[in-house]
């Protein structure tokens, strides 16, 4: 029996729900369905990309779980605040958020617009503000909550061209610091994974400046995968993080060395 329909009981996430934003591509999709392998039910937050999405929701459901895909711009309060009602509604409980959902808009500071920077702060920090501030209360009332956000290598390090991405990964851990220590009290962890160079739809649209930038210093010599960053985030959802918090975890191959 395959393990995309083998029975959830046994699995590491096994009768647990995950919110997953920006879940109908690239490392949001690698998530939600290494969770949904795991027996996670999962909902699939995605905005523009309807196709892309009821096909992740589809595989995610050929696993043996629940899975439903919610269009919505996180960046927008009073959209994030519905359809995070919808979820615990369809749900009923919300076990784990991974707060994916990113854009990049890279451009020398010289020549960075203000409307580029504004979305990227929108979209990559205030939308993981937007969709927490929501589903804390459900994270609260689980026995097991985990919080997990995708922040970035360059938000430690910073990197040419993308000062509006850098600010929001680097605002983004702080933020998972912070809640690290304000949901503790209750049992809920709050990490942050930060990739590297990972093989996405995203970071092929990436300049060549960038691109460079990255070449070379890469200590295990290639781009990571989204199933890489999958499986880190698994664990940390899992029983076997339940003493990690406040953590930010590099998947990177040492590029943050």
């Amino acid at each position: 029996m395959s393990e995309e329909t083998q029975p959830t009981a046994g699995r590491l996430l096994a009768g647990r729900c995950a919110v997953v934003t920006g879940g109908s591509r690239g490392i949001g999709r690698a998530i939600a369905m290494a969770m949904a392998q795991q027996g996670a039910d999962v909902a699939i937050v995605y905005h523009g990309r309807t196709e892309a999405a009821e096909a992740v929701r589809t595989q995610a459901a050929g696993c043996g779980v629940t899975a439903a895909a919610y269009c919505c711009d996180v960046a927008d309060f009073a959209a994030a605040k519905a359809v995070c009602a919808a979820i615990v509604a369809d749900f009923g409980q919300v076990d784990i958020v991974v707060n994916n959902a990113g854009v990049i808009r890279d451009n020398l500071l010289l020549r960075m617009s203000e409307a580029d920077f504004d979305l990227v702060l929108s979209v990559n920090l205030k939308g993981t503000f937007n969709i927490t501030r929501h589903l804390v209360r459900s994270l609260l009332a689980s026995p097991y909550g985990r919080l997990i956000n995708i922040a970035s290598v360059t938000g430690l390090v910073g990197n040419p061209g993308q000062a509006n991405y850098s600010a929001a990964k680097a605002g983004l851990i702080g933020f998972t610091k912070t809640m690290a220590r304000e949901l503790a009290g209750r049992g809920v962890t709050c990490n942050a994974i930060a990739p590297g160079l990972i093989g996405t739809d995203m970071t092929a649209g990436l300049t060549s400046g960038v691109r460079d930038s990255y070449a070379g210093r890469i200590p295990l010599g290639r781009a990571g995968t989204p199933q890489e960053v999958a499986n880190l985030a698994v664990f940390l959802a899992s029983d076997l993080a339940a003493y990690i918090t406040g953590e930010v975890v590099r998947v990177d191959g040492g590029l943050g060395i």
